[in-house]
């Protein structure tokens, strides 16, 4: 008995602590007070049946075609949400709208520029008035305020409206020359014109000015003088090995006044040394790059040869003098660009008298091609020794950058000491990453053994990858 009036009594107890909880959740006294009635239930499930049906309603009607109606303001933009070529003009309907904005935010940042330089320019003159020391002016990075035609040259110029998107600036900024701020006086005077006249006879001076680092030079609104008696030239491909005629070119910065005094010269030994008979096409210039007899040179068949037959296409000549290789080239159905300056002759002229392309650049000027495009640059003479370090080092890496992968730089006769050759040079190749194809040094010995002077002439390939 005491067992069984046990069991009553926790079975009695647990009774009570359900009713108590269940009274605490809200429920009665019977102990099942925490289930929800029957008929709660049913109600919820057939509220969730109504919502499923209306849900389905409605995905019917916005996917049949139909559009909502709906009450918006008439300024507020309309969205497609189902119709893709709607959404898509909209959208280009707001970039041009945006366009527009941004072009007229430049315009007018660009007028309170031009407000700000009037504001300073009358407190200038207030100043000067009341005796104040007048402030130190750059004229932005010029030592002395352009004008004239020179202004005109080299200040930006306004792009129209909705050009700016695309520039990235309001303005035009003409290409020009770093150094032309240090040398503004000899710019000045190369900038001293009568607009839409005749040209001054000043190529010396703008020949000057490119190598002293003013290089690209602003344009000019002249025209250069013609030859008098021009005589047409002669036709390829004769016009390769045949001598221009005298009355071709003016003749006016150079101490030689017609070609038979170039090729006598040459022929005294005078003139550029590195050049000296290169205007002689009937002696040793007809002779260059056909045979490789085993000194510091190559032949073109043999380097061409180096080459997938028909891979060796467009080409760049640093340094090309006369235009002899181009020439030979040419012969070899490549095209090649020849790159020279008219330091002590008119050697453009002379290389586009045969026919050939000649570019007016000096070696400190990027070349002006994009990266990859070439299949061989070639250079004698020009990349020597007397290049300082870093200026070769650039002029390297830009060789690198014209070339396609694949493509290959021919050095043709480099210059240097041999202490130089391992310690210096080398290293340098390496860092741009050239892969030696042929690599060939030779002793320069005409001056004798004791100045250890060598000559390096190498086919280098950029690599395809």
């Amino acid at each position: 008995m005491h067992g069984t009036k046990h069991r009553i009594t926790a079975t009695s107890s647990q009774q009570q602590q359900q009713q108590q909880v269940g009274a605490a959740m809200g429920g009665g006294s019977d102990g099942h007070a925490h289930r929800p009635p029957r008929p709660a239930l049913r109600h919820a499930k057939l509220k969730m049946l109504l919502v499923v049906i209306a849900t389905n309603l409605v995905s019917v009607y916005l996917f049949s075609g139909a559009s909502l109606s709906l009450t918006v303001p008439a300024s507020a933009p309309r969205i497609h949400l189902w119709d893709s070529t709607a959404l898509l003009r909209d959208l280009n309907a707001t970039r041009d709208t945006l366009a527009l904005a941004r072009a007229e935010l430049a315009f007018l940042r660009a007028q309170c520029g031009t407000s700000s330089l009037l504001l300073e320019s009358v407190l200038s003159k207030l100043g000067d008035v009341h005796g104040d020391a007048p402030a130190v002016q750059d004229f932005n990075g010029w030592p002395e305020e352009p004008a004239g035609e020179l202004r005109l040259a080299i200040e930006p110029h306004r792009l129209p409206l909705g050009y700016s998107v695309n520039f990235g600036t309001d303005e035009l900024f003409p290409g020009l020359g770093f150094a032309c701020r240090n040398f503004q006086e000899d710019l000045t005077r190369y900038m001293t014109y009568n607009a839409s006249a005749e040209c001054p006879d000043d190529e010396g001076l703008a020949l000057q000015l490119m190598l002293k680092g003013c290089e690209p030079l602003p344009r000019r609104r002249c025209r250069p003088r013609s030859p008098a008696r021009y005589v047409e030239p002669t036709p390829l491909p004769g016009s390769l090995w045949s001598m221009p005629g005298d009355t071709t070119v003016n003749w006016t910065p150079y101490t030689c006044k017609n070609y038979t005094c170039l090729v006598d010269r040459a022929r005294s030994r005078g003139g550029s040394y590195d050049c000296k008979d290169c205007f002689d096409l009937a002696g040793k210039e007809r002779r260059r790059w056909l045979t490789d007899n085993g000194g510091p040179g190559f032949s073109i068949d043999n380097v061409l040869r180096s080459r997938p037959p028909g891979t060796v296409r467009i080409g760049l000549d640093i340094g090309g003098g006369t235009g002899t290789f181009a020439a030979r080239m040419r012969e070899r159905n490549v095209t090649v660009v020849t790159t020279t300056l008219d330091l002590d002759a008119p050697f453009n002229r002379f290389v586009a008298s045969r026919g050939l392309v000649p570019l007016q650049i000096s070696l400190v000027q990027r070349l002006p091609f994009a990266d990859g495009v070439l299949d061989i640059v070639h250079s004698m003479h020009v990349l020597t020794n007397s290049v300082p370090d870093d200026v070769l080092e650039f002029a390297l890496f830009d060789i690198y950058r014209v070339l396609r992968p694949g493509g290959v730089f021919w050095l043709d006769h480099f210059f240097c000491l041999g202490r130089q050759l391992n310690a210096t040079y080398v290293p340098i190749f390496r860092r741009v990453g050239f892969r030696p194809l042929r690599w060939k040094p030779s002793p320069k010995l005409d001056l004798g053994p004791e100045r250890n002077e060598w000559y390096v002439s190498a086919l280098l390939e950029k690599p395809m990858t």
